[in-house]
């Protein structure tokens, strides 16, 4: 009688031999760098072992899916000693480059801080400064070790292999071959299953392991091969050099913020962050009583309103960051999907916990919506609330998520059911491509030539409905409210489509009973809204922002909206420096040239010179904490 599962079997053996290896380099990885996982507990770590295998078996089908191609292909030629050979070669030699990358960073964490990623190979192509052949022999002389242990692990692999390895002789019938086919389709699904990682949304990635474990230790949870892999076709930083000396860099622009020496505030703090509320539907903030947004025209005269405020990004994945970590996007991958996600970073959640404050990110979409229930984990946030917890399908809007209004009034009512203070961030969702409106406000709202601004008039009531439910609770009195749109929407104004107003957003600080009143002209920027928020409550520790506190009049106020392909917008004062990442190439004064016609870089040499050099400071601080894993205090 034929075997039909006997590749199977062996299949699974082997699958069951790889993940005991990964297993066996994370115990490897957690005692050689034990002083930094030192205050893990047994429970948490026995937790991050059993949640690695997901990391572990989804790299392990993606490394060798062409091994598990040939092995289960239905076609006679595999039961062949020469094919066999062939494939047991592929195996070792794939894994054996796998279990390198896991044993590099026994010895290489240290210096990171997280997993290696696929930035990596610009060292091995001579991308940053070609020093591997003078850097080679120290590596092999200081970590020997390292090599010794992965020699090991790749002999005994082969020891194994060659115990499970399987020559059963097959008659190739009709039914053999049907029956092998079957086999090979379901085995394929099943692997394409387990590389994503389930039948989740979107496949996991690096940032997935902050759903088991607090962001210090997402490094235990995932494994190299797989950071690596998960950041091949995701571009890193080219890295930049303008200063040689660290402290004329420091001179120019500096991250690390210090802290107050004032009592401290228990203030609760909600920043709503409003999809794609630009600047330009905004009636208070360009001279219109008839807007689209009449409740936050309201708002906006009790309130401390910026009306020279830019966005750090154009899309909502890089504008959360953006708001709640003070990390812009200033490369040509947004943050969260980069190579640099899983960095260690500072956050309003993060630092405010550690001030006694409950957090909690709300956001109506569906849970995996561009990663922000992953984002949410690794900023530090207690809780995290969509669709899924909101559990009413009545109230989905057919296509991205929970209607605003519905969703706000839950924030409203789970955020009063908590202690005070907290630390919430609310994420509205409706004012998105395709801009439906609920049907029984289908006249209600205002249309404008845009499709966009009825659903702006539509989210602006439910915020509208929002401030009136809070107000009737007792922590809104003792809150600071924050409200800044997550990126711009669409235009078709010639001023708001020009580099200036492209970005341009409001950025609004409201408080009951407070003097927070006035519209301001400094200039801000998203990722001035955590230093902002913690230098209004005194924050008592350090922390690293590459924003400004708007409170902090001696501090540089700037914005950099960028660009893509290198190109950087430096706002300072009245003007715009364009810089290319080489050199300055346009230079506007804005103020008085608000279509942005006339080049002064030519004839204002001394302000494009000075312009230039903050640029440069910012980019390279910016790039050297990226790739350095030095975006914390």
């Amino acid at each position: 009688m034929q075997n039909k599962f006997g590749n199977i079997l062996r299949l699974f053996k082997l699958i069951a031999l790889l993940l005991s290896f990964y297993t066996f380099s994370r115990i490897l990885f957690y005692f050689f760098n034990l002083s930094y996982f030192s205050e893990l507990g047994f429970g948490e770590l026995f937790g991050i072992m059993f949640f690695g295998i997901r990391f572990d078996l989804s790299v392990i089908l993606l490394t060798n899916s062409l091994f598990i191609l040939l092995l289960l292909f239905p076609i006679p030629l595999r039961e062949k000693k020469r094919y066999q050979s062939f494939i047991k070669w592929l195996f070792i030699s794939v894994n054996s480059i796998a279990i390198l990358a896991n044993c590099s960073d026994l010895a290489y964490f240290q210096f990171t801080l997280k997993r290696t990623t696929a930035d990596v190979f610009n060292f091995f192509s001579g991308g940053i400064g070609n020093d591997l052949g003078r850097l080679l022999p120290l590596f092999l002389k200081d970590y020997w070790y390292v090599f010794i242990i992965w020699g090991a692990l790749s002999y005994l692999l082969l020891y194994i292999y060659k115990k499970i390895e399987y020559f059963d002789k097959c008659i190739w019938n009709l039914k053999h071959y049907l029956s092998q086919s079957l086999i090979f389709i379901i085995c394929i699904g099943l692997v394409i299953i387990g590389y994503r990682g389930g039948c989740q949304l979107k496949p996991i990635s690096t940032v997935t392991a902050a759903e088991y474990t607090t962001v210090k230790y997402v490094p235990l949870v995932v494994n190299t091969p797989f950071t690596i892999l998960k950041t091949l076709d995701v571009e890193g930083i080219e890295q930049k050099i303008y200063f040689t000396n660290e402290a004329d860099l420091q001179k120019h622009f500096n991250p690390y913020h210090k802290p107050k020496n004032k009592p401290f505030k228990k203030i609760n703090i909600v920043v709503v962050a409003l999809e794609s509320f630009s600047k330009e539907y905004i009636g208070a903030l360009n001279g219109k009583k008839n807007g689209y947004t009449p409740f936050l025209d309201s708002l906006i005269n009790e309130s401390l309103t910026f009306c020279n405020a830019f966005s750090n990004g154009k899309t909502s994945i890089e504008g959360i960051p953006a708001i709640v970590s003070s990390i812009p996007t200033w490369m040509n991958e947004a943050y969260i999907t980069s190579r640099y996600g899983s960095n260690q970073i500072n956050s309003l959640a993060d630092l405010l916990k550690q001030q006694g404050y409950y957090t909690a990110f709300f956001h109506g979409g569906t849970n995996g919506t561009m990663g922000f229930d992953a984002f949410a984990n690794l900023a530090g946030y207690d809780n995290y609330y969509g669709r899924t917890e909101y559990n009413n399908e009545k109230d989905y809007d057919g296509n991205w998520g929970i209607w605003d209004e519905e969703f706000m009034q839950y924030t409203a009512n789970t955020i009063n059911k908590k202690q005070q203070p907290f630390f919430a961030t609310l994420f509205t969702l409706t004012s998105h491509h395709p801009f439906p409106v609920p049907e029984k406000y289908k006249n209600h709202f205002k249309e404008g030539p845009l499709p966009i601004e009825k659903c702006i008039g539509y989210t602006d009531y439910a915020l509208r409905r929002f401030f009136e439910t809070a107000k009737k609770m007792p922590w809104y009195n003792n809150t600071l409210f924050v409200l800044s749109a997550d990126h711009t929407g669409i235009s078709n104004d010639p001023f708001y489509t020009n580099k200036i107003g492209n970005n341009a957003i409001p950025i609004i600080y409201f408080m009951p009973n407070s003097n927070l009143k006035g519209i301001d002209s400094t200039i801000t920027q998203q990722i001035d809204i955590m230093p902002s928020v913690l230098d209004f409550l005194n924050y008592p520790n350090p922390y690293f922002a590459f924003g400004n506190s708007v409170f902090d009049t001696l501090a540089y106020h700037f914005a950099l909206p960028y660009n893509g392909n290198d190109f950087f917008q430096l706002i300072e004062d009245n003007y715009s420096l364009i810089f290319d990442g080489t050199k300055a190439t346009d230079l506007y004064n804005y103020k008085t040239d608000s279509l942005l016609k006339l080049n002064l870089i030519l004839s204002e040499p001394n302000i494009s010179k000075q312009m230039e050099i903050k640029t440069k400071a910012i980019i390279q601080t910016y790039q050297q904490s990226l790739i350095n894993n030095k975006m914390h205090w």
